[in-house]
């Protein structure tokens, strides 16, 4: 995922995608602890509901009118279109929490081209939070009086480090518990925060490391120029430089290379 040229200007992109969510919250926010709600389940097991799919189209129909020549990848309607330029789409990051009333989902939305995400943005309607970046312009939050711009923590001791994860049956899954448990026993503090929350504390500053397994390009891309904007370090689990590897490991970036030893420790040995 290495950077594009300095000189490349995502001005408008990032205006569109802050635009797309706008939108997003809309088909969302609304649909959001409902009553009459309508979860079905997708062939892989996993739930969707009327919402996702209200969502995404609402995006889909946004950028057919604005950007027709770019290509879509989304959660819930494929692939379409050029990949050089593609918007990458999870229209709700999270949807078991919002089908449970559980305030911490949101719309992820992210610009990559060939293949590197330049633009994302990251919007939490029911905690009232977004979050965003562009390569180059630096990453910021909302706030209540105006835009703050974001940065990691300056922590560079694993004794003083925060980290989470998505949950201990998916580091099970992928025949990684014995490293979440090293990991867990040698930081400071852990915790499960989850889905993209997590990655958005991160940039925050407020924690050290994130990692997930089994996460597809959307379910990521959005948080990857956040992350990196802020002074963060975004790779696969196993340090590469790519979002489709199908797993993470983000961090404060000056802990990334002590996080990389430490989870791969039984492997190096």
């Amino acid at each position: 995922m290495t950077d594009s040229p300095a000189a490349a200007d995502f001005t408008s992109d990032l205006a569109l995608a802050l635009r797309l969510a706008d939108v997003a919250d809309e088909q969302s926010l609304p649909r959001f602890d409902a009553a009459d709600l309508r979860v079905s389940t997708k062939a892989d097991r996993s739930h969707v509901t009327d919402a996702d799919l209200a969502t995404e189209r609402a995006i889909r129909a946004l950028l057919a009118e604005e950007r027709p020549d770019d290509g879509i990848l989304g959660e819930e309607f494929g692939t379409e279109g050029d990949t050089h330029r593609q918007w990458i789409i999870d229209p709700i990051d999270g949807t078991a929490n919002f089908m449970r009333g559980v305030p911490l989902w949101g719309t992820m939305i992210s610009l990559a081209v060939d293949g590197v995400p330049q633009v994302g943005v990251v919007s939490m309607p029911a905690l009232g939070r977004r979050w965003w970046a562009s390569t180059g312009a630096g990453a910021w939050t909302a706030t209540d009086a105006a835009p703050r711009r974001l940065e990691t923590s300056a922590v560079s001791s694993l004794d003083d480090a925060s980290v989470s994860f998505q949950s201990i049956t998916q580091w099970a899954d992928a025949g990684q518990l014995d490293t979440l448990v090293r990991v867990a026993d040698r930081v400071w503090r852990d915790r499960a925060y989850g889905d993209v929350y997590s990655y958005m504390l991160l940039a925050e500053g407020r924690l050290e490391m994130v990692a997930e397994f089994d996460v597809k390009e959307y379910d990521i891309a959005a948080a990857v120029p956040i992350v990196r904007e802020s002074g963060g370090t975004f790779t696969s689990f196993d340090g590469l430089d790519t979002i489709a590897a199908r797993s993470t490991l983000a961090s404060n970036g000056l802990l990334h290379d002590a996080f990389l030893d430490l989870t791969h420790a039984t492997t190096n040995a």
